[in-house]
């Protein structure tokens, strides 16, 4: 039989086309300058993680209504030590449908820095903050009302065309001397990034950027006022439209897909359900929460940037460790449960294998095997229990996440980044052997990719900024030849006095300044690194600079916290500040 297309109703051809127009024009006014410079994150966890997303979705969206008359806002929601309070601005050049959109890419990153509470993040047309203090509301309603704003093309001395661009900007919560005294120091800090051809500074009160590009948005010509009232009427009658006929189009495709599932008899909830029911991986939520006696503080072992971990015991007497998820993971219930499956078939004696989870409660559960002597890092930042690992233990840890790297990276079916290598995901089981953790629920990926990421890229906290110091000391000792300077000083009680074990020691820090370098095709491939780890025999190249070596910085007060950025290659990887390096395996 001839099959026939369906027609297409005349209001939904006009809804398509009207939407289609809109769209077009938001890619032809919108420039909003929203890639992101740096986003920097609280070190405190929030006081009631519970009641923290609610409060955060509230201030976000009470600023969001200001943002779009204002260019500016600033909001508080909730009460007590649950209170969240928020500031934003965008710059001044950006048009309001262009800070709109700065600020709703912002706003989106911004939940990257939860379970901590505070953040602050610059984007190239505007900025954001939020805070568990009153002190950014107090500051905003009690400052006078000042723009703040300057913008100029400076000539270049001694060329013909050339010039300079710079912008300035304030936070609105600044009087005048203190917007000036914070642009008095941004420019000095931002003097240092010369004779590089595009820097920043990021204050904490102000915002300054220099480049040899224009990247300034046009000033408003007379009575342009006006034909902005005229865009936003015009738009905004469309809109209207537009939801009126999707309306009726919605409905009408509803009714008919409700039919359609009428007649098919089943729907892919239940076929999840069912496949849920079937699976091993699947665990009652019943079954965890009487395990971990109803998550009881007494049972918790931990909490990281996605969820706090309780041991439980099984009914078969099993020992387990259930992660209890901060975001729940039901609307997205098949997605979750396919990625738990490609995660829980990666099995290695140097990873902590996920055992399954649960999607059948009012929370999401992931359920991993229990590792008994818990992180590295309370044996090496604990002054007593670092003395029961010795060197050679140490180096057998290191050997270990080595290898369950080099695993995840090449040899399993799925190759994984993990993205958040530190103490605190390495765990240690009953003999002290390190088992990786935390290596993240796999992402969605075409078939011709050999490889992915993790969708966890870490936690944003000031733990980044200790690790870049970490890597900084280790490349001046190395350059100064005072790299003993580095050695823990509970291993002084064992064997360095003994010339080859210092030389083991030197080496593996040789070999951490080998991967830890700025250019991605110096670092060594993790197999690579591996031989040169196990084979002493192995010849060691001489290491060049690892990243951030540099970035000017500042060590005064809050008013200027990281104060010199120099523009460098951004991409979508590159989150937690401009010269984060590339994310691919190596």
């Amino acid at each position: 039989m001839k099959k026939t297309i369906p027609s297409i109703p005349t209001p939904y051809v006009l809804f398509i086309l009207t939407t289609a127009l809109l769209l077009q024009l938001d890619v032809l006014v919108a420039v909003p300058r929203a890639q992101m410079v740096r986003i920097m994150c609280g070190n405190q966890l929030e006081h009631n993680s519970t009641a923290f997303v609610p409060n955060f979705v509230a201030t976000m969206e009470n600023i969001s209504e200001q943002m779009r008359t204002t260019g500016y806002g600033v909001a508080l929601s909730g009460s007590g030590p649950d209170a969240n309070y928020g500031l934003a601005q965008c710059y001044g050049d950006l048009s309001l449908v262009d800070c709109v959109l700065c600020y709703a890419e912002a706003r989106s990153i911004l939940p990257q820095c939860f379970p901590y509470n505070g953040g602050r993040m610059y984007l190239d047309g505007c900025f954001m903050r939020e805070s568990a203090r009153r002190a950014v509301l107090q500051a905003a309603s009690d400052a006078p009302n000042n723009n703040g704003y300057a913008r100029a093309q400076v000539p270049v001395a001694g060329t013909a065309n050339e010039s300079a661009y710079v912008l300035s900007d304030c936070w609105r919560s600044l009087n005048a001397s203190s917007c000036r005294a914070c642009l008095e120091n941004a420019s000095n800090s931002i003097l240092g990034c010369l004779p590089r051809s595009e820097g920043r500074a990021l204050n904490t009160g102000c915002f300054m950027r220099y480049s040899d590009s224009n990247f300034l948005n046009p000033e408003p010509q007379n009575g342009s006022s006006r034909g902005t009232i005229i865009v936003i009427v015009v738009a905004v009658v469309s809109s209207v439209m537009v939801l009126v006929v999707g309306a009726i189009i919605g409905f009408y495709i509803w009714k008919h897909m409700k039919i359609q599932k009428k007649r098919r008899g089943s729907n892919d909830a239940e076929k999840l359900a069912k496949t849920l029911d079937d699976s091993s991986l699947n665990f009652k939520y019943s079954t965890l929460e009487k395990a971990t006696a109803s998550f009881d503080d007494a049972n918790k072992l931990g909490q990281g940037g996605f969820g706090t971990v309780y041991k439980g015991v099984l009914p078969d007497g099993r020992e387990i460790a259930v992660k209890r998820l901060f975001f729940n993971n039901k609307h997205r219930a098949g997605d979750f449960y396919n990625e738990i499956n490609i995660i829980s078939s990666v099995e290695h004696k140097n990873l902590v294998r996920l055992l399954g989870c649960s999607c059948s409660g009012p929370e999401s559960l992931l359920v991993y095997e229990f590792v008994p002597n818990m992180s590295l890092d309370r044996f090496i930042f604990d002054s007593n229990k670092g003395k029961a690992l010795n060197w050679e233990k140490r180096y057998d840890i290191i050997i270990g996440t080595a290898e369950g790297l080099v695993y995840l990276h090449e040899n399993s079916k799925i190759r994984i980044i993990h993205r958040d290598i530190k103490a605190s995901n390495i765990l240690l089981d009953s003999r002290l052997r390190a088992k990786i953790a935390d290596f993240g629920l796999a992402r969605s990926f075409q078939e011709d990719k050999s490889h992915i990421s993790t969708a966890i890229a870490g936690t944003l906290s000031k733990d980044a900024d200790y690790m870049d110091s970490i890597v900084t000391v280790a490349w001046k000792h190395f350059k100064l030849g005072t790299m003993e300077e580095l050695f823990d000083p509970n291993l002084m009680l064992h064997n360095y006095h003994n010339s080859s074990i210092k030389n083991d020691v030197l080496r593996v820090v040789h070999i951490g300044l080998l991967c830890t370098q700025e250019a991605q095709s110096l670092r060594p491939s993790m197999s690579k690194a591996l031989v040169m780890l196990v084979k002493n025999e192995e010849h060691l190249p001489a290491p060049s600079n690892p990243p951030f070596i540099d970035e000017k910085t500042m060590e005064l007060n809050d008013m200027h916290e990281n104060p010199c950025y120099p523009l460098k290659a951004i991409s979508s990887d590159s989150i937690a500040t401009v010269s984060q390096n590339s994310f691919y395996p190596r």
